[in-house]
Order: C-alpha cells, then structure tokens, then sequence
C-alpha cells in the first residue's frame, strides 16, 4: 500500500492513483467523492483467503473447507475453450502446476477465452466447488503471473467485500483503499480521549479504520465495528443531553395552574369517560404544566387510543391559565377534522378557536392572524401554516404535535419558538400513533419524556386483515357491495390521484369503474388532497351523515377522521404503502363496535414489502407494529431524518446495537454533567464533530 505523501482526505476521489475519470464517476454514484468518503464506505462483510497452495493441497482439503473460505492457486493454462450452455457462453480453462490440474469456468465472458492462451502463467482466487464429482472454480478473480519473475505467494489474509456498483466491482473498490489507507488513517484525529477509550476497551479512530479495511484476524472487524457504532451513538447522545440540559436550565416555560374544580370543568366538557390509562397519562402531564421548567413530553398510543382528548386537556389548562394552546396537524383534513371534533366538545362554553391552514382567504387569514395576536383566540388547530413568522401569540403556553413523525426536529422546535421571548417557551407535547419503539425512543426522541395510553376505549373491537391478489378483486369488492346493502359504509383507497404510466389504481378512474361495476347500486365519492377545504368538508359531511356510502381516496384519510359507521376498508397496490401507514388507514374503520374487515390488495410484492402485508395481517398492536417496521427498514426514516436533517447511520444497526445504545446514553450523561458545554481542549475536537453532526438538526449553536 503506498500512498503519494500529500494526499489528504479531502483529495478528490479523481486524483487517487488507479482511478480514471469513468471510474471516478462510478464512485460519485456511489457517494464517494473524496478521500474521506471512501475511508468511510466499509466492508460489508469479509472473506478469509487462506496462503495461496498447490492445487493437489487444494483437493485434499476441498471437502472441509465452508463457504466463506477463498483459495488461491497459481499454474499454467494447459486448455481454453468456449462452450455454448443454453442461451449463454461458458469459458473453461484448465490450469496445472507441478502437482495437479483444476478447472475454472466462467459465465457470460466470452473474451477471456481470447485473454487467457495456453502457455500463460496465472493465478485463480475463488471459492472451490464440485460439478460431477470434478473440482473447479466458477468465475473466481484471476491475474497474470510473470513466469519470469520470482513468484511471490499470496499470504492468508481476510479480504474486505464493498457495496459495490454494476460498473464499480469490489475489488477496485478494495484497490482505491490501498492506494490511500496509510496516508488517510496518519491524518486521522481522535475525538475520545484515551483514558475513555480505555475504559470502554475501544481501539484509536485510526486502528478501527485499519481494522475494518484490513483486517488481521476475524475478530479485527467486530472490535472496530464496537468503536465506530459507539462513536455514532455517543456523539447522539451527547448531543441530545446538551439539549435537554439547555431546555431545562437556560429556558422557562408558563406554570399552569391544575385544581380539583378546574379538572371538573375540564371532564365534564368529554361526550364519554375517561379509561383509567388516560387518567394516568393526563395526571404525568398536569404534574409537567404545573412548572415552570418546559415539557418535552411524547404522547404514544395505538390507532383510536383516545390521545386527542389527552391532548386537550392540557390545552384546556393553559387556557384556565390565561394563556393559548396550539396543535399542529400534518394535514389540512385532520387540522380541520380536529377543529371540528374540538369545536363540538367545547361547543356552547367560553372557549375561543379557530383553524389556520394554507386554503384560507388572504383576508380570512389576516383577520385569524390579527385575533391571535389580541389573544381573541385561545386555541389555534393548523397545519405547517402555524410555523410561519407572521404567525404570533399574545401567550402561548402549550404546543401540541400531532403526529410527530410527519415533523422533523427542527419544525418541532419552530413551533417552540412562538413563545413571549428568546427565554420563554412554551411546553411542547408530540402524539403519535405510530408507536416508536423503544429502541428509538433513546435516540433522537431521548430528550423526551414519554406517555403511554395502553388498550382501547371501551366498545372497540379490532380490525380483521387481510392480505388479498389482484386476481381476487372480484370477490373483494363483490363482498364490499354486500356490506354497503346492509348499511356499512366503505373506504377504497388508492395510491395516486391520476393515472400514470406506472398502471397505480388512480381515485377517478377507479371510482368510474366501481360506479359501473360491483358498486353500482351505491352511492360512491371521490376525495383527495387537491380539492378545496370546502369540498373535502361538504363531502366529509354527507360520509359522516351516511348519504354517500364509500370514499374513494387517497391517503388524506390516513389520520384522525372519524366515521363510526364506516366498517369496511379496501386499499389498492398494497405493497407500495408502508408498515405505519397501513396500521394508520386500517385505524379508521373499527371506530365502533360493529366488526369490521381490512383487505389489502397486492400486486406482486417484494419480498420486503410481502414482510410488511404479513406483519400487519397478523397482529392490531400498534407496539409490535412499530417493532416489526423498525426491522424491516431500519431506523433511518422512523428518525424523520428527511425533515430534520439528522445524519443517517453508517454503522450502527438498531435493535441489534441496543446495549451499546444504553452505554452511550449513560456516559453521554456522565459526560455532560463532568462537562456541561464540551469546553476544554479535551474535548475540543469531540465539540466540533458533534455540531457538526448534530447542531443544525437539534438546533445547538447556542447550546455546545
């Protein structure tokens, strides 16, 4: 491995010896623009190359060897030939040294038969397998060998496989590394002081990466792994506890006023009672209002839990206070939905409310913006509108997010930013139906606290699924048609508005269809997320009032809208919906006690996407729901990563590096106590890759 003296890693991937201009861009494909990048793009997994061997020593051991093991052989090339092998050409070629002969064949490279003559020396790595009791290697690497030259023999080693490109293989890959390791790994600084290492047993940041491009022994890449999957964790974590300090310290929040006569106020405007779980959950949130230090709090219950109602209640609270509330919603429909339900609960009592969303007049708008900021309003229900500059309260004393997974971190801490000044905050509550697990809840969401609403209002039965082929749509629809006569009411959603080139079931296509088909004796409608809010509510109204007997729709029906009636739900191209947002739609059937069917038609799905159909076939439970989607995807989009901009992993892998997650939180908070601001040029270095990771995200440029 030699590298030239002033490569440094930001030293274009264009520039490292051995690398063309095409290949160059082959790397940029795969994200790997400069040096550093490519010190970063690690192994997937390892094969063990034993000492290159005669090809007699290779024989005797051919039967114990596994599957992981690649040999190495040199010898002359005694034959070539190209055989034809059902609709694709085969190369064969047999080589010998002074103690045997073996076969190599390869697959689809007709020109090897031109590369390789007989007469050259060369040298085979691959895997060794049997065809007919005869022994060969199917499409193993091969290089010529200088007959003339000493020959040199291949010393065992453990040979890095990458993520690689149809036109970018491993192997150039594993050569680019070698070209620069010495010189990237000599510029590498630690940002864990070694008595930490120490006592964490973990290797300098520049042997992990040794470690993990070339390794000595198998156990090299489980010990870097350990080091660098801690090093993401810890560097979250610290980020996270320097955040939580800075709310907790530096910024206060209004304190609420909670009282046996105010509790009755509250209760008695709810149609129904409360379940003991929500009286837990209110409690754990009325103890938070009642100071002055802000609550971070997640509110998580499964699909119908009754976390609105939780949610309102505290609202209530600061409006018994004298201050507002707010609560943003994700979409139009469910800001509007809320407005509704809220608005008919309060109705008839002193309670101020209104709806900010996008489709409002410019003077509707303006009139809103103006009674906000008078404090004519006491509580606000919107969308992304709420996080404008214009948008101003006179006192905003609580903050609710719903959903929180269609908010990034940063638009959470916007919508915090509406308080009186730089210093006064309001307390902030996210609700969400999609449960996180609890691997994440220490991660990105570990600065909040969490509340849990366990089981179902009384009177919910849960939903049967299930998973259904296209070809059985006839049936399906035909049983949707005898629900309907009896008096249920439907939902049928599909994946796009209009058709496309893709052949995705679109709302008005569909609907005609229905309309003409196994629905034709029912009264059908059409919803989606381009109509005006007046439309969406004139036909939300007759759905509700039973006048229109099945929606067809998008996904704008995805959260909080309530039609007890509604029993049956149906949703086309299963397969391209994902885990949570399947568990989502189901949600808004079984809002009664009638018993209601789920089918979810699918269209050849993946085997990823064959996973999730399973998953939310076999269980309601939002919790194991959540687990099961953690599996499948991995926690990159459950992070709401897109929105806030956090940094995805590279190495960890949740749920599997669970302990180390739990290490890393507790020194996280071990270490901010010891070192509350990361001052000191002990941790100077660790200071700046943490903002640099974390600081535009969690907002610390203050913080750190």
């Amino acid at each position: 491995m030699t590298a030239p003296t002033e490569l440094t890693l930001t030293t274009n991937i264009a520039a490292v010896a051995g690398v063309n201009l095409r290949q160059a861009e082959s790397f940029r494909r795969l994200g790997i623009r400069c040096v550093a990048d490519l010190i970063l793009h690690l192994p997937v997994r390892y094969e063990h190359e034993l000492a290159e061997t005669s090809i007699a020593q290779v024989q005797e051991q051919a039967d114990a060897l596994g599957d992981e093991v690649t040999l190495s052989v040199c010898g002359e090339v005694v034959m070539v030939r190209s055989v034809p092998a059902r609709g694709r050409r085969r190369v064969e070629l047999t080589i010998q040294d002074d103690t045997a002969a073996l076969r190599a064949t390869w697959f689809n490279m007709p020109w090897l038969a031109e590369k390789l003559r007989p007469g050259l020396v060369v040298r085979l790595i691959g895997r060794i397998g049997r065809h007919r009791d005869l022994l060969q290697m199917v499409n193993p690497r091969w290089e010529l060998v200088d007959a003339a030259e000493p020959k040199t023999p291949r010393a065992e080693r453990y040979r890095p496989i990458y993520p690689a490109g149809d036109d970018l293989p491993s192997w150039q890959i594993e050569r680019a590394v070698g070209e620069v390791l010495p010189a990237a790994l000599a510029q590498l600084d630690d940002h864990l002081h070694e008595a930490y290492r120490a006592s964490r047993a973990l290797p300098a940041l520049a042997d992990a990466y040794r470690m993990m491009h070339r390794p000595d022994d198998p156990d090299e890449p489980k010990r870097a792994r350990r080091r660098l999957a801690l090093d993401e964790l810890l560097l979250l974590q610290l980020a996270v506890m320097l955040k939580r300090r800075h709310r907790r310290r530096s910024l206060r929040a209004p304190a609420l006023k909670h009282s046996a006569a105010i509790d009755r106020h509250i209760v008695a405007r709810f149609p129904f009672e409360l379940t003991e779980s929500q009286r837990g959950v209110i409690e754990e949130i009325a103890a938070d209002l009642g100071t002055e230090t802000p609550m971070n709090r997640l509110l998580q219950g499964d699909v119908g839990a009754g976390k609105t109602v939780v949610a309102l209640y505290g609202m209530l609270m600061a409006v018994a206070s004298g201050h507002q509330a707010a609560l943003m919603a994700p979409t139009e429909l469910l800001a509007e939905q809320h407005g509704a339900s809220i608005g008919g609960m309060l109705r008839g009592g002193r309670v101020s409310i209104d709806v900010l969303t996008g489709s409002l007049s410019v003077a509707q708008r303006r009139d809103v913006l103006r009674r906000l900021e008078a404090g004519e309003i006491d509580l606000l229900i919107g969308t992304h509108a709420l996080l404008t500059e214009h948008v101003r309260f006179k006192s905003l004393a609580l903050a609710v997010v719903d959903e929180q997974h269609r908010f990034g971190v940063h638009q959470r801490a916007t919508i915090r930013s509406k308080g009186r000044d730089d210093r006064t905050v309001p307390h902030t509550l996210v609700m969400t139906a999609t449960p996180i697990p609890r691997t994440l809840s220490l991660t990105v969401f570990g600065d909040l606290d969490v509340s849990t609403i366990r089981g179902m209002p009384p009177g919910r039965r849960p939903v049967t699924t299930r998973v259904r082929d296209f070809t059985a749509a006839d049936k399906v629809y035909a049983h949707v048609a005898d629900r309907l006569a009896k008096g249920e009411q439907a939902y049928i959603v599909v994946p796009v508005i209009d058709e496309s080139d893709l052949g995705l079931t679109a709302v008005h296509s569909h609907l005609e269809a229905l309309s003409k088909g196994h629905l034709r004796k029912h009264r059908l409608a059409a919803l989606h997320g381009r109509l005006s809010r007046d439309e969406r509510d004139e036909i939300m109204g007759r759905f509700r009032d039973g006048t229109i007997d099945a929606l067809v729709t998008t996904t704008v029906i995805e959260v909080g809208v309530d039609v007890p009636n509604a029993s049956i739900m149906v949703i086309e191209h299963a397969q391209r919906f994902g885990l949570a947002q399947l568990h989502q739609l189901r949600g808004r059937i079984a809002r009664a006690t009638r018993k209601s069917l789920c089918v979810l038609l699918a269209d050849s799905p993946t085997p990823e996407a064959e996973a999730r159909l399973d998953a939310i076939a076999s269980t309601t439970d939002g919790f194991l729901i959540a687990e099961k989607d953690l599996e499948i995807r991995g926690p990159g989009e459950l992070f709401g990563a897109k929105q806030s901009g956090i940094p995805p992993f590279r190495v960890t892998e949740l749920p599997r590096d669970m302990e180390l997650l739990q290490l890393a939180r507790r020194d996280a908070i071990a270490w901010v106590r010891e070192n509350p601001t990361l001052s000191g040029d002990r941790d100077a270095l660790l200071r700046q890759r943490l903002l640099k990771a974390y600081g535009k995200a969690l907002g610390l440029g203050d913080v750190a």
